[in-house]
């Protein structure tokens, strides 16, 4: 079972440009769609099309339309009341540039933050994941999901978490024994905001990637997969690190294809797969999901790591399929 929390979840709606969005202008669309999204959420669509158990729990009203569209696409949404979720606005461009405009959401309280907490812990399973996902509203302090993390391993639970900018930061800042996610998912600019690099040399260099991710391992973390976009996706654990190449794909949509990355990871772990298979799974789900428009999740009939190039960075080895 994959258990999501959406701390900050959002109404997703894509409008696709007919042409290059150009600031001042009147443009127009070719078509726009709405979803019920965020990370967490996204990884939970992912969950029911592969036919693996999941739990997604978030703030909401228990009648709003945002949790009527997932449970009526399969998902067991568990909302913990709280307000509605915010509207995001992602532009796609005809090369699949895509510009995001995000909205900060409501505020938070102390009441509702504990609820979430609980209501995990509530539905978990042992044998499976918690996914910590995306950003946290506003009034929510920065190192929250330092404290949850810790107290998920107390319950003995694995936690995996993928965020950014001031909660990631709190994150890397208090790694610990006991605060140390199982599995952190930071893209290059991601690594950059710990690392102090630079996002577009470690999204081209997959050794730098692996160098920089390696630093969480030091602070206790068991495995960083680090997606670095058209080229593909490092994964670092304690046996080793691995580089895998995507197929050749043309991006309609990169939006919700980091989480789909993230799910294929989990998946192949609750596969028994190997890590250089976990991280094929990885690319393939997300290099899927940049085919694909808006925040489409991939099937898996879409899904092919056997087109996944996968190569050992240490010690070095010729790169090889898997």
């Amino acid at each position: 079972m994959i258990v999501t929390l959406t701390p900050n979840p959002s109404t997703d709606r894509t409008v696709v440009l007919a042409g290059e969005l150009e600031r001042g202008a009147v443009l127009r669309l070719t078509g726009s769609s709405s979803q019920a999204g965020g990370k967490g959420v996204n990884i939970s669509r992912a969950c029911v099309s592969a036919q693996v158990p999941t739990v997604a729990v978030f703030p909401a009203p228990a009648e709003d339309a945002f949790v009527t569209e997932l449970l009526a696409a399969g998902i067991d949404a568990r909302p913990v009341p709280g307000p509605s979720p915010r509207v995001n606005i992602t532009v796609t461009e005809p090369d699949g540039t895509t510009t995001k405009l995000n909205s900060p959401g409501s505020a938070s309280t102390p009441a509702l933050l504990e609820a979430l907490a609980a209501r995990l812990e509530e539905v978990a399973d042992p044998a499976g994941w918690v996914v910590l996902a995306g950003s946290l509203p506003p009034g929510t302090p920065a190192e929250w999901y330092v404290g949850l993390v810790a107290r998920l391993h107390a319950a003995g639970l694995r936690v995996a978490v993928d965020t950014s900018d001031a909660p990631l930061v709190a994150l890397v800042e208090g790694l610990g024994a006991t605060t140390a996610p199982d599995l952190m998912k930071p893209n290059g600019d991601e690594l950059a905001q710990f690392t102090g690099g630079d996002a577009e040399e470690l999204e081209a260099d997959p050794e730098a990637a692996a160098k920089a991710a390696r630093t969480l391992l030091d602070g206790g973390v068991h495995a960083v997969l680090a997606t670095l976009g058209g080229n593909g996706a490092v994964l670092v654990t304690g046996d080793g690190a691995w580089h895998a190449s995507p197929p050749p794909t043309t991006v309609v949509s990169t939006v919700g294809a980091g989480d789909s990355s993230l799910f294929g990871y989990l998946l192949g772990d609750l596969r028994g797969l190997d890590p250089a298979h976990r991280l094929a799974l990885a690319v393939a789900y997300g290099s899927a999901a940049a085919g694909l428009p808006g925040t489409t999740i991939p099937r898996p009939d879409q899904v092919h790591p056997d087109l996944v190039a996968v190569r050992e960075l240490s010690p070095t080895q010729e790169g090889e399929n898997v």
